[in-house]
C-alpha cells in the first residue's frame, strides 16, 4: 500500500484521443491523480462533473487532472463529450496503473463481490511525491477538498 511520502508511480497510458501521457512529463507541479470505477455511471459522473465545474481553479493553480479508470479509449471518448470534461482521462485497460497504485481489489455492491477499482486519489507534489491520499471520496465534494489542501499545502 502507498503512504504518504512515497514516489508516485511512474506510468504511461493513452488518452480519451488515443495520445500518451506519463505522469514524469508533469514534473514541477501538483498533479491530481484519481480513480474512479466506471465512465458514465452515477458516482462517477458526480464527481467528473465536479472536477469539470471546478477545473479552472485547477487550471488557476497548474494542477494536471489526470482521472484514470480501466475502461477503454473509446469509453472515455464518449464520456469525455457527453459531460464536456475538460480534463485528461486515462486508459488503464490492461490493469497496471490501478494495481501499482494498490485501488484494483474486491468490492461488494448489493450483496455480491467483485473485481473492480475503489474510488481513490493521490495528490503529487512537483517533485512526484504522494502528499495527500484520498480514500473513501465523496464524489461531489472531491474537487473543493482537493483545492483546498493544495491552499493548505502551498502556504
Amino acid at each position: 500500500m502507498l503512504k504518504l511520502g512515497d514516489r508516485a508511480p511512474a506510468f504511461s497510458l493513452p488518452d480519451q484521443t488515443g495520445s500518451m501521457h506519463s505522469l514524469s512529463d508533469e514534473r514541477g507541479h501538483f498533479v491530481l491523480v484519481y480513480f474512479y470505477p466506471k465512465d458514465d455511471t452515477p458516482g462517477c459522473t458526480v464527481e467528473a462533473c465536479s472536477m469539470r465545474d471546478n477545473f479552472p481553479k485547477f487550471k488557476t493553480l497548474n494542477i494536471t487532472v489526470f482521472g484514470i479508470s480501466v475502461d477503454s479509449v473509446k469509453s472515455h471518448a464518449k464520456f469525455v463529450d457527453k459531460f464536456d470534461l475538460p480534463f485528461t482521462l486515462l486508459a488503464d485497460e490492461e490493469k497496471e496503473v490501478v494495481n501499482a497504485y494498490g485501488v484494483w481489489g474486491k468490492k461488494k455492491f448489493m450483496g455480491r463481490e467483485y473485481m473492480g477499482t475503489a474510488r481513490t486519489s493521490f495528490l503529487v507534489d512537483p517533485d512526484g511525491k504522494i502528499v495527500k491520499i484520498y480514500e473513501s471520496v465523496k464524489p461531489a465534494a472531491h474537487a473543493e477538498e482537493v483545492l483546498e489542501d493544495i491552499k493548505n499545502l502551498s502556504k
